[in-house]
């Protein structure tokens, strides 16, 4: 009987340790700082075994065909570069910034392709890996899963050939829009910075300032004739 009670109130003390250290906000949630060992460990195999899980029994499709790849290569490129990467790429602005660090899929893993697709439609939740089934077809995630299934292994020639038109023929319409979205700004290489971006800059105002009257003749010159009679586009708005 006193066993039992020991252990209650260990239990019990545990508890209370624990919501007193939630509380505290003792635990440092910053992206740049990294976590504890036991935490990385808890979260890593929570989550495998429940992709693992999740992803038992979906039928998965020919990965083939490369109609489907190429088409997935091209999303990649859009929706994924910027977080895994591709041959060639070392980093880039955004990653440099996440925790967990994203894997670099083009090292390949241990994911199967349904496990794959699960991954792409559902997103992981604390890891900024969003569910891009809430916006995108499944015909659209499985291009992008047997695009995967292709990315390990190849060199960074071979990457951007998959994303040229085949036989100089436009991709055939399977129905669906294949405009995925443009992250470029977040593809940044991390090694140039943003020094590079603030000295094309400076060379523009420079060019700007050489001009002088010139740019702000060719300005005028550009306005519309009513415009140029009594500068009704002067504050702001047409009239």
């Amino acid at each position: 009987m006193r066993i039992l009670l020991g252990a209650v109130l260990a239990l019990l003390l545990l508890a209370l340790g624990g919501g007193a250290y939630i509380y505290s906000g003792a635990y440092n949630v910053a992206a740049s700082d990294a976590h504890a060992a036991f935490v990385e460990w808890t979260f890593h195999k929570t989550m495998h075994n429940s992709v693992e899980e999740h992803a038992e029994g979906i039928d998965v499709p020919d990965l083939d065909d490369e109609q489907m790849v190429t088409q997935g290569a091209r999303a990649y490129q859009q929706m994924c570069v910027s977080c895994h990467l591709r041959p060639g790429l070392e980093s880039t602005v955004l990653r440099q910034g996440l925790n967990p660090q994203p894997p670099v899929l083009a090292e390949g893993g241990h994911w199967a392709p349904a496990e794959q697709f699960w991954i792409v439609k559902h997103g992981i939740k604390m890891t900024g890996m969003p569910a891009w089934g809430e916006t995108h077809a499944d015909q659209e995630l499985w291009e992008m899963v047997a695009f995967l299934q292709r990315l390990p292994g190849l060199s960074e020639p071979q990457y951007f050939a998959l994303m040229e038109t085949q036989g100089g023929a436009a991709p055939q319409n399977d129905g669906h829009d294949h405009n995925h979205g443009d992250m470029s700004a977040m593809m940044q290489d991390s090694s140039q910075g943003h020094h590079a971006q603030s000295e094309e800059t400076h060379d523009d105002t420079a060019q700007q300032n050489h001009h002088g009257d010139n740019g702000e003749a060719q300005a005028e010159s550009a306005k519309p004739a009513s415009a140029q009679e009594d500068d009704h586009y002067a504050d702001g708005h047409t009239h």
